[in-house]
């Protein structure tokens, strides 16, 4: 019965499950609408489905919706397809191809007008139960391939700048509901880059490129009438030949809403080339008077006329800038807008109207200066800068332009005649320098002067060529300093801080007399100083112009040269006779030949003549002390150097050691600045005479003595031995004495067998000896000379001979380390421990008399006691008085 219960609810679930699904079988959504001797493809797929995951198709076909139909072919079956389909199916112009377990794509390589009709695609079934549908039908119209393109053949060569049409034709008959669209393409080597799309559905593609270009314009689509599509590109760059390519695709707008290619045709339109805007440009400068000459010959206050030419291809399309440039500097512009702007002449701007430019035809520009002098003289050119137009708006509002070329004209020489002033020079010292330091003046005085014009000026120019050997670079020339027309101070940059920090002047005494001032001359100085005076004049614009210059004769300036001397002297001003003395000595600083100075100083020494040069420490010119690398770090508070005086400085050494035996001395160097500010350069240096530090160590003399307060104690009493000790000789400090104290015992006196008791160390750590007797020792330090030793509790084993054994330690003067001294021993004292009979005996006998006494007495009082209270008759019987006595009484 259980049995039969499972085997009910199997069937049941596997009932419920195939009830739960059903096949779907679909195909791509139709009509399909191809061209003839195109691929066509329709896809199938299953769903819902049971059985194996991979499913079979099968396909076939019928020309009319209810005809019979044919079998074309089967994933399952080889030899599925009929006879009128098998060499196709064979070749590979049929085929179908699994995309997935469950989806087929039936492929016709070159669709026929006989391929046209309904295509049904069925799967055999693998369901346990039968639900769903099987097969999908679709209908597949094949229609002739009529697509026409005819492209128009571009100009081969256009100028940069101008618009080129490409025209395209794109036709096809129309007897099925099918769409157009046409595409332009730049091609350059392999590359090809589409430009411009139309259609199918009415709308226009660009790419990233050219996106820019049509929102601005720059490419615009014109369509025609019968297929005719015109595609115009305006203002044409280098970077728009190539050869130019039409594409004609035709489309059809299936069910599902999905523009579907089904045919396409590419045509080359042709090979366009820009000329470059700069291959045809042509400039040319020239006289309004005289166009043939080149050379122009003004006078003072006339009017310089000059005309610029231009021709290029494509001048109309083109947006010039013209410039016109007298010795390489810009006089005037006129802008594209046709703007005049007057630049800069120098440091001065010229007023506007001084110099003038106008156009006079479509390619002709005339400048125009009134007034000209001797400023205006030179060679004058004109330059043209073409622009060609992008389209749009730039981010200021203006069109967007980009320069395609820039030319300039052949030169013109220009020159005004002018009669220059005259004068002559004189060049003299007025303070000459005996040696390096000392001031220096120069005078340059300009006399018969002629021809100076009204309002004008002199400038001056010093320049210095040094003497051979006195620079790195011989006989080299240079500007010290200027003063110009306007009077404006202009240094040589080899003398720019000199003059800056005032060292050096450069002044105008008078009208006709400059002069140069060194404050301290250097040897850098000497040499030939040659002065150059020069004349302005004021022009009609208010500028100066330099119309003469004239330069003396040289100058010699010239000394001997005193180098400098420097002698050091040191001599002791403490001696160090012993060790932790304090060492002192001075250096004195005499020189020649030298100014102000800064003084560097090392402290040097050595052990012996021969040995090692070590430098103790430094003191800079800028007073910055340092300590040498021979210098014991723990010792740097023992080292002073200062400077005492102007040309003096002072060494002190404290607590002087055996290690610091040896020779000193000071090594100084001299050093100067040129100007405050500058750094520190090296005159001369020298040494002193050594000086020597020599002392013998003797050390301090240590004694030992022992001593007791008591040479006999009884038992449990303290026994005090004292061991003191004394110094004399080199005593060093408190702090730096140290003792090491160790006591010994024997029972015998005299005996030789020591036994140590205890000892503190130098560090004041007590170790106590094992020791067969129940008292107790301790050390005890009462000064820095004096222990105690306390025997506590003495017993008689504690009796005997004690005597102390010291090592001093003290702190060397001399070495600066910790010296141990010689071992001392003190004589020996005898501890006598007495035991007293009397004494030990007395309490003992007083409490046993006393108690035998009391005992005594209590018993007699008892016995009174009890014979009274209770052995008493209470009848008197007198007693006989015969001398026997009763036997009961007995």
């Amino acid at each position: 019965m259980k049995m039969d219960n499972c085997l009910l609810a199997l069937v049941c679930g596997v009932l419920f499950l195939g009830g739960g699904l059903a096949r779907v079988v679909t195909v791509s959504p139709g009509p399909l609408i191809r061209v003839e001797g195109q691929l066509v493809s329709i896809r199938c797929d299953v769903n819902e489905y049971m059985g194996p995951r991979e499913q079979d198709f099968d396909w076939m076909m019928s020309r009319e919706p209810n005809g019979p139909k044919i079998k074309i072919i089967s994933t399952f079956d080889p030899s599925y397809s009929e006879a009128s389909h098998s060499k196709r199916v064979a070749s590979g112009d049929i085929s179908v191809v699994r995309l997935q377990d469950n989806v087929v794509e039936l492929k016709i390589a070159e669709a026929k007008s006989l391929d046209a009709g309904f295509y049904w695609c069925q799967t055999p079934s693998t369901d346990s139960v039968i639900s769903g549908n099987y097969e999908a039908q679709v209908q597949l119209i094949v229609i002739p391939n009529t697509l026409k393109v005819s492209p128009q053949t571009p100009p081969p060569v256009v100028p940069e700048g101008s618009d080129i049409t490409l025209s395209c034709n794109v036709t096809r008959e129309l007897t099925q509901p099918t769409y157009l669209s046409v595409t332009w393409s730049l091609k350059k080597g392999g590359t090809s880059e589409e430009v411009l799309t139309f259609g199918p559905q009415g709308d226009v593609i660009t790419s990233a490129k050219y996106a820019r270009r049509f929102a601005d314009g720059g490419i615009r689509l014109v369509p025609g009438k019968n297929g005719l599509f015109e595609l115009v590109i305006s203002r044409l760059t280098t970077s728009d030949e190539g050869i130019y390519e039409c594409n004609g695709t035709e489309w059809t707008h299936e069910n599902g809403g999905k523009w579907i290619k089904i045919v396409e045709r590419t045509k080359e339109m042709g090979t366009v080339a820009v000329t470059p805007t700069g291959q045809s440009l042509s400039v040319k400068a020239s006289s309004s008077s005289s166009p043939s000459n080149t050379n122009l010959l003004l006078s003072p206050g006339d009017k310089l006329t000059l005309l610029c030419s231009v021709a290029a291809d494509n001048l109309p399309s083109l947006g010039l800038e013209v410039t016109w440039l007298a010795e390489g500097r810009d006089i005037i512009t006129m802008e594209r807008s046709g703007v005049v702007i007057s630049n800069t002449s120098g440091n001065v701007q010229r007023k506007r109207g001084e110099a003038s430019l106008e156009r006079t035809g479509t390619n002709e520009y005339r400048l125009g200066v009134s007034g000209v002098s001797g400023e205006d003289e030179g060679v004058y050119v004109c330059r043209i800068r073409a622009f060609i137009e992008k389209g749009g708006r730039s981010a200021g509002g203006g069109g967007r332009w980009h320069m395609a070329a820039e030319k300039t004209s052949s030169p013109v020489t220009v020159k005004v005649s002018q009669i220059k002033p005259n004068f002559t020079l004189a060049l003299d010292s007025v303070r000459s320098p005996e040696m390096t330091a000392q001031p220096t003046e120069l005078a340059c005085h300009v006399t018969d002067i002629m021809h100076f014009p009204a309002g004008g000026r002199l400038g001056v120019a010093w320049e210095h060529t040094t003497l051979p050997g006195v620079s790195v670079d011989p006989q080299a020339s240079h500007l010290v300093a200027s003063l110009d027309g306007h009077g404006n101070l202009l240094p040589g940059a080899m003398y720019s801080d000199r003059l800056d920090s005032g060292v050096m002047s450069l002044s105008r005494a008078q009208p006709n007399i400059f002069k140069l001032r060194f404050l301290r001359t250097q040897e850098i100085d000497m040499g030939q100083y040659v002065c150059t005076v020069s004349a302005w004049s004021v022009n009609s614009q208010g500028d100066a112009v330099k119309t003469a210059e004239y330069e003396s004769s040289p100058l010699t300036l010239r000394w001997d040269t005193k180098r400098p001397t420097l002698n050091v002297v040191a001599k002791r001003i403490r001696e160090a006779s012993v060790g932790g003395a304090t060492f002192e000595m001075s250096c004195t600083v005499v020189t020649e030949n030298l100014g102000e100075a800064g003084y560097s100083v090392l402290i040097q020494s050595q052990d012996s003549l021969e040995s090692n040069v070590r430098t103790i420490m430094t003191l800079s010119p800028d007073n910055v002390l340092q300590h040498g690398g021979a210098t014991d770090p723990n010792r740097r508070d023992n080292l002073v150097l200062t400077k005492s005086g102007a040309s003096e400085f002072r060494f002190r050494l404290a607590g002087v050691q055996l290690s610091d035996r040896g020779f000193y001395w000071c090594d100084i160097t001299a050093w100067t600045k040129q100007q405050p500010g500058h750094m520190w350069t090296k005159a001369t240096s020298a040494e002193s005479n050594k000086v020597k530090i020599d002392f013998q160590e003797n050390g301090p003399s240590f004694s030992i003595t022992i001593e007791s307060d008591a040479s006999t104690v009884y038992p449990w009493q303290t026994a005090k031995m004292k061991c003191s000790l004394s110094v004399s000789g080199s005593s060093p400090k408190t702090d730096d004495l140290a003792y090491e104290v160790r006591w010994f015992f024997t029972r015998l006196r005299g005996g030789q067998t020591m036994t140590q008791v205890a000892s503190v160390d130098r560090f004041g750590v007590v170790k106590k000896e094992y020791r067969n007797s129940s008292s107790d020792v301790s050390i005890e330090r009462e000064d820095t000379h004096s222990y105690m030793l306390n025997i506590h509790g003495a017993q008689d084993s504690d009796s005997g001979e004690y005597h102390c054994i010291a090592t001093p330690w003290y702190l060397s003067a001399s070495t600066g380390a910790w010296t141990q001294a010689g071992e001392l021993t003190s004589s020996r004292i005898f501890l006598t421990v007495r035991f007293a009979v009397w004494e030990s005996l007395k309490l003992p006998l007083l409490y046993g008399v006393s108690a035998s006494i009391g005992v005594g007495l209590f018993s007699l009082v008892l016995g009174l006691v009890c014979a009274q209270c209770c052995c008493r008759n209470t009848a008197h019987t007198p007693r006989s008085r015969n001398k026997l006595m009763d036997l009961e009484m007995d």
